[in-house]
């Protein structure tokens, strides 16, 4: 059975930067976009930023030049390098990976990233 791992959350100041890394535990044919999204509390998940599997990217207008997505195909790897942290941008975030047929997809477990102050 498919898992995506996530790790790289933490406890961050202000203006600071963490790196998330979500990998697969095991084998997902046919992958497409690979994404990440965060909720925060009392609010809906949101897109934060998704890959497609030619490189392509798409920012929230929130995040735009500050977060940077990336992604290795060889390992079904995805990271969210981010940078100027701010307060707001806590929350847990969650990859997703895509795949065909389209509709078909995986979520990991969450990541808490909480920005102090």
């Amino acid at each position: 059975q498919v898992q995506l791992v996530e790790s790289g959350g933490g406890l961050v100041q202000a203006g600071g930067c963490l790196r998330l890394s979500c990998a697969a535990s095991g084998t997902i044919r046919s992958i497409t976009t690979m994404g990440w999204y965060r909720q925060a509390p009392g609010k809906q998940r949101e897109l934060v930023a998704v890959i497609s599997n030619g490189g392509s990217t798409n920012y929230a207008d929130s995040v735009k030049g500050r977060f940077t997505i990336s992604r290795d195909n060889a390992n079904n790897a995805v990271y969210l390098q981010m940078n100027g942290l701010k307060p707001e941008d806590t929350a847990v975030y969650y990859c997703r990976v895509d795949r065909r047929p389209a509709g078909l997809y995986y979520w990991g477990q969450g990541a808490q990233v909480t920005v102090s102050s």
